[in-house]
């Protein structure tokens, strides 16, 4: 069984940065990152598969850079510049095996418990 555990989440001014983590036990392929602000739907914000092929969202794209350390089981999540539109609730999720549309929420199984980023103008 997955299990993820985010880190790495807090308060920061705008342009700021943050780097958040997740640390899975158990076996994954596929990983993300998604966000969902209050009100508004869930995000993808980027995936990355076990070649270390990456894919973004159009609104982080140049801001964001998402990266797996496989020897310690862990994704990460550079936040560089951030916005206040950034703020949101942020979740890992994983998938045994290759996905389609790394930014569905709907192609991943396991996924952490969140952790906030607030940005402050």
């Amino acid at each position: 069984q997955v299990q993820l555990v985010e880190s790495g989440g807090g308060s920061v001014q705008a342009g700021g940065s943050l780097r958040l983590s997740c640390r899975h036990t158990g076996t994954v392929d596929c990983m993300a990152w998604f966000r969902r602000a209050p009100g508004k739907e869930r995000e993808g914000v980027a995936g990355i598969d076990s070649d270390g092929r990456t894919t973004y969202a159009n609104s982080v794209k140049g801001r964001f850079t998402i990266s797996r350390d496989n020897a310690r089981d862990t994704l990460h999540l550079q936040m560089n510049n951030l916005k206040p539109e950034d703020a949101a609730m942020y979740c890992c999720a994983a998938y045994p095996g290759p996905v389609i549309q790394a930014l569905e929420s709907w192609e991943y199984n396991s996924w952490g418990q969140g952790i906030e980023v607030t940005v402050s103008s």
